[in-house]
């Protein structure tokens, strides 16, 4: 018996250490408010109001192209879980309204773009207008105010807080757009003339001065494809009215936007649309996404 004993003994401290080895400490309950964004940086824009208070899952994975995304099998469990769905709206995440239906998720749905005038698309019958409304940070206000009614609502408890980081993301938005204007200043007026992969700089066109002479993919989606004829009109409208670079974002054949520099022999600039990039990018945050962008466009222009 007192063999048996000293084996169950033996049996039960094994048992013991090996749950600590594993980590076997009861995990603390969360009970912050369950968020869940669409895109990274619209899920960038509500970690700066939520802060600590939010649980924040972000849906579409780094470097993902909201034109493109399919969602996977695990994001209707995702949608379903969350008290909060920030979308950028728009009509940009057009797989989302079905994909809230069948989760019954619907009435959870806040799109951060309410609230803006949008821009016509030109070309396109698209009713809900141009989805890019991030490319310019006086619109980002607009989501940051969306948001924190959104949260605070939700969450009465900490709508001080919601608000204090508001009006400081707030406060930086306003100091970038002030650095923009300051950046596009050193551009000469006949040289603010952009060429982008598709409609994404319209925006950020109106409201610092530029025009938007035309796009690689003659649409504001990165999805449709140019045909020969097409390209060569756009050729032509580059060497008539001096356009001095053609800007390409992650989501377009960098090889065609190539080629069309060659042709024309303008230069071919990188820029960032509609994701963030990994912790060590150069576009870890929506501030530093802007810097990037408008420093790669002065660059190339002025």
């Amino acid at each position: 018996m007192r063999t048996k004993l000293t084996l169950i003994s033996l049996l039960v401290v094994a048992t013991i250490l090996l749950t600590a080895c594993r980590g076997g400490t009861p995990a603390v309950a969360d009970d912050r408010l369950k968020v869940l964004a669409t895109t990274t940086i619209v899920g960038d824009v509500v970690s700066q109001v939520g802060g600590d208070y939010i649980n924040l899952t972000i849906l579409m994975p780094v470097g993902t192209d909201p034109h493109e995304f399919q969602p996977r099998p695990q994001d209707a469990a995702t949608l379903a879980d969350a008290q909060i769905i920030f979308s950028n709206g728009a009509g940009l995440e057009g797989y989302l309204k079905p994909l809230l239906e069948s989760t019954g998720a619907t009435g959870k749905l806040v799109e951060v773009s309410a609230g803006i005038t949008l821009l016509p698309l030109p070309g396109s019958d698209q009713s809900a207008g141009d989805p890019h409304t991030w490319m310019d940070p006086n619109n980002v206000i607009i989501w940051t105010q969306n948001i924190a009614a959104a949260l605070s609502a939700a969450d009465p408890a900490h709508a001080a807080d919601y608000q204090a980081n508001a009006e400081a993301y707030t406060a930086s938005l306003r100091d970038l757009d002030a650095w923009i204007r300051a950046q596009v200043a050193q551009i000469p007026p006949q040289n603010r003339l952009l060429v982008v992969d598709h409609a994404v700089l319209g925006y950020f066109a109106a409201q610092y001065g530029f025009t938007q002479e035309g796009t690689i993919t003659g649409s504001f989606s990165s999805e449709a494809a140019p045909s020969a004829r097409e390209l060569a009109a756009l050729e032509d409208k580059i060497r008539q009215s001096g356009v001095k670079a053609v800007f390409v974002s992650e989501a377009v054949n960098q090889t065609l936007a190539d080629q069309i520099a060659a042709d024309t022999g303008i230069k071919s600039i990188w820029i960032y649309h509609a994701a963030l990039t990994a912790s060590t990018g150069p576009a870890a945050s929506y501030l530093e996404f802007m810097r990037h962008n408008v420093n790669a466009i002065v660059e190339a222009l002025k």
